[in-house]
């Protein structure tokens, strides 16, 4: 019944090793269907090498599990919290989740810094905010009352809250750092949320060696910014075929 979604998921977990988003077995994706309310994710401390479609589990947005042998990722929590959370946008959008150990995105993380949008490479793939601002978000520290309730539901709450305070669209804001922890993104597919955690490592990487040349670099101006964006996702959009 949910070979589709398994296949799916395996697929989008294969991709984080050939990107070298993570290494042993780190890192995780999903794939969600949200007519039927559940999401194929790697099951738990299994090797990507060892990992077949038929490997993936499914679990509903309550945490059950529908489907499968193993015990699923110790991140499913989050990924439940997530696909509840931003639930408005699902049926057309947020249909993948990703979490990777990526070196760059996981710095910035542990540094509990946000990202600078420093040029057009990252204006391309983040909506510019109200106020001209695209920073790729970082959390706070998580509270240590949360830890003890429930780390990795309190991770996905935390990640919820930090785009409800910052009044941040998940749709077109698809990628956050959580403070001290490492990258989750999102997308229209498993695979599409795996694309997101290869460009936020570069991202990250880029805006690493940017301050590490001039540790004065100024953010890219505001009119460069939304050029990026609109001509890429506006609604005059030329870029690409």
């Amino acid at each position: 019944m949910y070979k589709y979604l398994k296949e799916e998921a395996y697929e989008a977990n294969m991709e984080i090793k050939r990107n070298n988003l993570a290494i042993y077995t780190w890192g995780n994706s999903s794939a969600f269907d949200p007519g039927k309310g559940v999401f194929a994710i790697k099951p738990s401390g299994v090797e990507y090498d060892l990992l077949k479609p038929q490997s993936m589990v499914i679990v509903d947005l309550d945490g059950n599990i529908i489907e499968g042998k193993l015990k699923p990722s110790s991140d499913t929590k989050t990924h439940q919290v997530l696909y509840r959370e931003f639930s408005q946008f699902a049926d057309k959008n947020i249909r993948g989740i990703t979490h990777t150990h990526s070196t760059y995105a996981v710095a910035w993380a542990q540094a509990a810094k946000s990202v600078p949008v420093f040029g057009t490479t990252h204006a391309d793939h983040c909506f510019p905010q109200e106020n001209g601002t695209n920073e790729i978000p970082c959390t706070d520290f998580m509270s240590e009352e949360a830890v003890k309730n429930n780390y990795e539901l309190e991770t996905g709450n935390l990640i919820a809250d930090t785009f409800k305070k910052s009044n941040l669209n998940p749709v077109f804001n698809n990628m956050v750092l959580v403070a001290g922890h490492g990258p989750f993104t999102w997308g229209g597919s498993a695979a599409e949320s795996v694309y997101n955690s290869a460009v936020l490592e570069e991202i990250c990487k880029m805006a690493f060696l940017t301050l590490a040349i001039n540790p004065a670099a100024n953010p890219l101006p505001e009119h460069i910014v939304k050029k990026h964006w609109e001509r890429k996702h506006g609604l005059n959009a030329y870029y690409g075929q």
